[in-house]
């Protein structure tokens, strides 16, 4: 089998590297815009050869991840449809499915089968040097079938998945990305926020002495790439917009509450520190 991985980022790279690592028979082509970035890949072994061309990647894949950008994803579609064989299957990583899927219903070719993906899994840091390996072991990794995806192909993606050690979920669309607005994407807004506020407040030199593993662990989301945060909220627009507002109430709740010196204080915080221990004890 021949699969070509289209962007050689965190995701792209670590993809590769996982069926490489698992799966011996198979042919990993890649495609980065950077030369640098094709030559480490191939470096670190994440893939078995680079194309410096686009279609020339795509030509006589079996499977084509496409894991750049969101906003990339639908002229990359556009580009290579007409060149695809009617076997092949198209699928990808993005954080956002609903448009991924729509685009994929407009540009591929009826012929070729489109399996939306989303692995739960990341670091704060992006590019090809932070690959690795293992870094979907254990996770839930989200598929979303298109519409006139054949069975064969949504067996083989999934079959993908388990190789490289994550747990498919086949989910809707819209339903997905209601529920990553809130326990992914919001995140990395509240994050963003924390970092912007504190580092352009004229106490920051003082503060920043002061600033330990509390701000490290909540901040650490806003070291991720500025373009993957960017296109995540312009492709989920709706989704995260009703979660801030949402969090907005439960902030303002809280800020009542301290202001009040209320003895419910105490009680909200005991909720929120049972709430998250059972999540924890979900996810072990």
């Amino acid at each position: 089998m021949r699969i070509a991985i289209i962007g050689l980022g965190l995701i792209g790279g670590s993809m590769g590297l996982a069926l490489r690592k698992k799966k011996t028979d198979l042919e990993v082509v890649g495609f980065a815009r950077r030369g640098e970035t094709a030559s480490r890949a191939v470096k670190l072994g994440a893939v078995d050869r680079t194309e410096g061309d686009l279609l020339a990647a795509a030509k006589g894949a079996d499977v084509i991840l496409i894991a750049t950008p969101v906003m990339a994803m639908k002229d990359i579609m556009a580009r290579i449809g007409e060149s695809l064989d009617e076997s092949c299957v198209v699928t990808d990583v993005a954080s956002t499915k609903a448009q991924v899927v729509g685009w994929a219903e407009e540009r591929l070719p009826s012929r070729v089968s489109f399996i939306g993906g989303h692995p739960m899994a990341g670091k704060e840091t992006s590019g090809i040097e932070a690959a690795d390996a293992d870094l979907f072991t254990g996770c839930t990794y989200c598929l979303v079938p298109g519409r006139s995806a054949a069975k064969e192909a949504i067996d083989k993606v999934e079959g993908l998945v388990r190789q490289i050690g994550a747990k498919p979920l086949f989910i809707e669309a819209s339903e997905h990305d209601m529920l990553v607005a809130a326990v992914s994407h919001l995140p990395i807004v509240i994050s963003s926020a924390l970092v912007s506020m504190t580092t352009k407040s004229p106490l920051w030199d003082d503060m920043s002495k002061l600033a330990a593993t509390g701000f490290r662990d909540l901040t650490r989301l806003a070291s991720g790439s500025p373009e993957m945060s960017r296109d995540i909220c312009l492709t989920n627009r709706e989704f995260i917009l009703r979660w801030i507002d949402e969090y907005s109430e439960e902030l303002e709740k809280f800020r009542h509450l301290i202001n009040e010196g209320s003895e419910e204080l105490a009680e909200a915080f005991r909720q929120a520190k049972e709430g998250g221990e059972g999540w924890r004890g979900m996810a072990r």
